[in-house]
């Protein structure tokens, strides 16, 4: 489209949404006439190339509008993190990094997307700005904390959006609302501007409609973040080499891990999975399961405890601005033992060296993403935010990359594979991509 129509088009689609569905979604919208001129073309013309020093350079995203979580900073705009005050104690001081390198990939910024605040949640409940509803249920919810950003890519606004992940907050919206996401790894530089919830596990992440998209994506973001991403990857010793011969995986059924989870998302996710990989041997069953024994109880005490720490000199002063839910997990988290949080790095550190030891005989593993299909705000209970972590908390703790992709449920609701990686740069991604595009 050319870029005027493109805009308007962009802020159309919003005017078209419920209005409780743009209320808890959309935190910010670019005005038409702005959007326009970022989506102008470039000196190349409409073919996604631009002149640079006389040369002409491509760009794969070229004039893809695209929405960002409200956790990462654009100049001029607060970032509010879902919070109502979060913006008079943390001026904003420019792009942050991903929003930089997505302008220099071609694409533009529509506007921001609102989340479980501070990012503390899988559910996408916000008190301040809506529970955020499913795009095509608006009986149930769209998943959180990347509620908004899953929810307008899967109600149709934009093609792309960027979220994060600490607990599963990628993969879990991705699964619930039938999306493509990605989440990289911990410490990449595009995560390490961006407001933290636990900086040992927070990662940047994005979603796709389609597969295509998301190949598009990973091909120009993940390969060039992964270079800069954490230890746990590199230990693994995995390369990002050309496949040479079929991926080497395994899946577990979600029962292995979660004998409540529900039996039409378990079977759909198993017959998903095996399209890829066999089921674990009775040993690698065995070896992960016992490492991660205590990964909930982990993720939550060091997850909690370094929010504590980011938001330690706000919880007194601001305690009535706060999502009480939200206010009284960080507290408590104040008053953990040391040596409550130093068991839980150890189990980190066994997680990781368990995983280890897995991607030195294995290229991928698959978990199913979600126990359930999206739930309504009744069924979003502290049982439930359990159960989900139980299948997302090893990914979260090995700190390792994770390819989602969406499997279909009964009536039109679905579930969602996480395909764990040993890198974010690993070629099972188009592998598993051009399966999920012929399935």
């Amino acid at each position: 489209m050319p870029p005027t129509v493109a805009a308007r088009e962009v802020h159309e689609r919003v005017a078209a949404l419920p209005d409780a569905l743009r209320a808890a979604a959309l935190a910010w919208l670019r005005p038409e006439n702005e959007l326009a001129l970022t989506l102008a073309p470039y000196d190349g013309g409409p073919d996604s190339r631009r002149a640079t020093n006389g040369h002409d350079t491509f760009v794969p995203l070229h004039g893809v509008p695209y929405l960002l979580k409200d956790l990462f900073d654009v100049a001029g705009v607060p970032t509010r993190a879902g919070s109502t005050f979060v913006e008079q104690v943390r001026p904003t001081s420019g792009d942050s990094a991903i929003v930089v390198r997505l302008r220099a990939l071609g694409a533009a910024l529509a506007g921001k997307t609102h989340l479980v605040e501070f990012a503390s949640g899988l559910t996408g409940e916000n008190p301040h700005y809506g529970d955020c509803p499913h795009p095509h249920f608006s009986n149930r919810l769209s998943g959180g904390s990347s509620s908004g950003s899953a929810a307008l890519v899967a109600a149709g606004v934009v093609p792309l959006a960027i979220g994060t992940d600490t607990g599963g907050s990628v993969r879990v919206p991705a699964a619930w609302c039938g999306l493509y996401g990605f989440r990289l790894t911990p410490g990449n530089e595009l995560i390490r501007d961006a407001f933290p919830l636990a900086p040992t596990m927070d990662t940047a992440g994005w979603f796709t409609a389609n597969a295509t998209d998301m190949l598009t994506t990973w091909q120009v973001l993940s390969c060039r973040a992964a270079a800069c991403g954490s230890q746990a990857g590199a230990s693994t010793g995995a390369t990002s080499n050309k496949l040479s011969q079929t991926p080497r995986g395994c899946y577990l059924p979600g029962r292995s891990l979660l004998p409540s989870i529900d039996p039409e998302v378990d079977a759909a996710c198993e017959q998903a999975a095996a399209q890829f990989a066999p089921h674990a041997d009775a040993a690698t069953e065995s070896s992960l399961l016992s490492s991660w024994q205590n990964a909930i109880d982990a993720y939550l005490t060091i997850g909690m405890s370094e929010a504590y720490a980011v938001h330690r000199d706000w919880l007194a002063p601001y305690r009535e601005h706060y999502d009480p839910v939200v206010w009284q997990r960080f507290t408590d988290a104040g008053h953990y033992p040391p040596e409550k949080i130093a068991a839980a790095r150890a189990t980190l550190q066994q997680i990781r060296q368990t995983f280890a030891q897995f991607f030195s005989h294995y290229d991928f593993f698959i978990l199913p993403s979600v126990p359930t299909a999206a739930p309504t705000k009744v069924e979003c209970t502290a049982e439930l935010r359990r159960g989900i972590l139980a299948l997302t908390a090893p990914a979260s703790l090995g700190g390792l990359p994770c390819l989602s992709v969406p499997v279909p449920l009964t009536a039109g609701l679905s579930a969602g594979l996480q395909i764990i990686l040993p890198v974010a740069d690993s070629p099972v991604v188009p592998w598993i991509l051009a399966g999920t595009r012929h399935a």
